[in-house]
């Protein structure tokens, strides 16, 4: 059986497939697809392109007030340290799967080629609308880095809704011209990045220590406070585990407390960033697996340095944004504006990385016929050799979702808490497809970063830990409950299954082609499953005999 994304075909981007290694060479026969990008991103550059999006110490600095609500200084020690050990398990499963399998696809792939034949289409809206959302709250972030900035000389200063969704839309604008027009410099910035995303943390700490009040040992490690209206702590603390997986989507701590606890503090999520940009990485099968674990590890340390620096806790729970009541600490003015700036422009270059991460994964599912329109969605733009629709197409639905913040915050904080709940079931479902083919004791694929005879334990955990920690997430992070404090991430995430299963009936069920069809040594299983699933109302797939 021939595919007709195999490597082995002529390419018409510049035969970008002659400048592979030997095993991205394989892994891309392997699995079927051929070559479009250029593989420009090496290990260094692909270690910034996670850390930066990421962004361990900048995304504390930008929602303190959450974690410290649940447990205060000693609370949020204890809560970090155990959600990134148990963590650490989900990392270490994703690397391996993209070891075996580096493809753009990512958990989709995943899904497809691991799962049950039955199985084999699912997973797949989850992570495209989960990492759309990502990009709409980041624009959010920047705006209100801006936002602090003003309010350093004019501290009553705010942004009226239109304004704040204005500067929003020029943040996405600027990020797709990176994202097209400066592709080529893409890598070379993932690399600055990555020093930035260093050295921006070296000069901050330094400053803090030197001139801000600091937290004694006692305080971060022993000082457990509830203030979150749980009774119990223990409750308080597993809910409030949630704000440490994801950073990404901090908000304004005025309009949705609840949306900043589900988003501040957290910056593991997003170590998957780099699966999807796999085909543009060389030796993609070991360089990835390692940027994806050292850059979770490094965000790590990053991330406890930061908690001794915090000030005091009453008024870091108290303020809008913590990180300006911190930086004024230093009783400098100008320092205080060159610390915001710097964060601004770290977590800019986090922003790039996440619509580079979306649009790829978004091409790679249109590659499949995942999407009504999926030729226009996937096509290069071979000068460059970016899929320039993809991205539009991903920059555009994310301008729609920053108008609904035009009319209502409320709505917008809403609308995007989908990313949690999104990305997480993702990852629990292709664990959990990798676990079930090991407890069968059936063959995977050969993966050069490897688990060995830790995957079951490691995979059972992960997948054990990805359920516990959906669950809380649908809970609410302070009682009592109000229209702006409920947790509605769960509601919105039974919206996008809704949605997901009408698409997959009206367009996904006859257009469709699920990667397991084009992987060496699967084709004719799964190609015979496929066909037959079709029906009368199928298609014969193009470009396969």
């Amino acid at each position: 059986m021939k595919s007709p994304y195999d490597s082995s075909q002529e390419s018409t981007a510049n035969s970008s497939a002659q400048d592979l290694s030997p095993a991205d060479l394989a892994d891309m026969r392997r699995l079927g697809k051929k070559q479009e990008f250029k593989r420009n991103f090496n290990l260094l550059s692909t270690l910034g392109f996670i850390s930066i999006y990421m962004a361990t110490w900048e995304f504390v600095l930008v929602s303190l007030g959450a974690g410290l609500i649940s447990g205060g200084f000693g609370g949020l020690f204890w809560e970090f340290l155990g959600t990134v050990v148990c963590y650490s398990s989900i990392v270490a499963s994703l690397a391996e799967m993209e070891s075996m399998a580096p493809t753009s696809g990512g958990q989709y792939h995943w899904v497809s080629e691991f799962a049950p034949e039955r199985w084999q289409k699912i997973c797949r809206w989850m992570s495209t609308l989960g990492w759309l959302a990502s990009v709409s709250s980041s624009v959010f972030v920047l705006t209100t880095l801006v936002q602090a900035i003003v309010q350093v000389a004019n501290a009553e200063f705010s942004f009226p809704a239109w304004q704040y969704t204005l500067i929003m839309l020029a943040f996405l604008v600027i990020t797709i011209g990176f994202n097209t027009w400066g592709a080529k410099i893409l890598p070379m910035l993932e690399t600055i990045s990555l020093f930035g995303h260093l050295g921006g943390f070296l000069v901050t700490m330094i400053a803090i220590l030197a001139l801000a009040p600091k937290n004694s040992a006692k305080q971060v490690f022993t000082e457990v406070v509830n203030s979150s209206g749980w009774e119990n702590i223990g409750a308080s603390l597993l809910i409030a585990q949630v704000s440490v997986l994801y950073c990404n989507l901090g908000k304004s701590f005025k309009i949705l407390h609840q949306f900043t606890r589900l988003c501040a503090d957290s910056f593991h999520l997003g170590s998957d960033s780099a699966v999807h940009i796999s085909e543009e990485v060389e030796d993609a099968s070991i360089n990835v697996p390692r940027a994806m674990w050292w850059s979770f590890v490094l965000n790590v340390i990053m991330g406890i340095a930061m908690l001794f620096c915090i000030g005091d806790l009453d008024t870091a729970i108290n303020a809008d944004a913590p990180y300006l009541i911190l930086f004024e600490n230093t009783d400098s003015k100008g320092l205080t504006f060159f610390l915001l700036a710097l964060l601004l422009v770290l977590v800019f270059a986090g922003n790039i990385t996440a619509l580079a991460t979306t649009s790829r994964e978004l091409f790679a599912f249109a590659r499949d016929k995942g999407f009504p329109f999926s030729t226009w969605i996937s096509k290069m733009n071979h000068e460059r050799l970016v899929p320039d629709n993809a991205v539009y197409l991903t920059s555009i639905t994310s301008g729609l979702l920053c108008l609904i913040n035009f009319g209502s915050s409320l709505a917008f904080n809403i609308i995007v808490s989908l990313a949690l709940l999104a990305l997480l079931s993702t990852y629990m479902i292709s664990i959990g497809c990798v676990l079930l083919l090991r407890l069968q004791n059936k063959p995977l694929p050969p993966a050069r970063w490897s688990l060995g005879r830790w995957g079951i334990p490691i995979n059972a955990f992960a997948f054990a830990y990805s359920g516990f920690v959906i669950i809380f997430a649908c809970f609410p992070a302070e009682l009592p409950v109000t229209t702006d404090t409920a947790n509605w991430a769960s509601m919105v995430w039974g919206g996008v299954i809704a949605l997901a299963v009408v698409v997959y009936y009206v367009h996904g069920r006859r257009k469709y082609t699920p990667p397991v069809v084009f992987v060496e040594g699967r084709e004719g299983l799964a190609m015979g499953k496929y066909v037959q699933g079709l029906g009368n109302g199928g298609r014969v797939l193009q470009g396969v005999t």
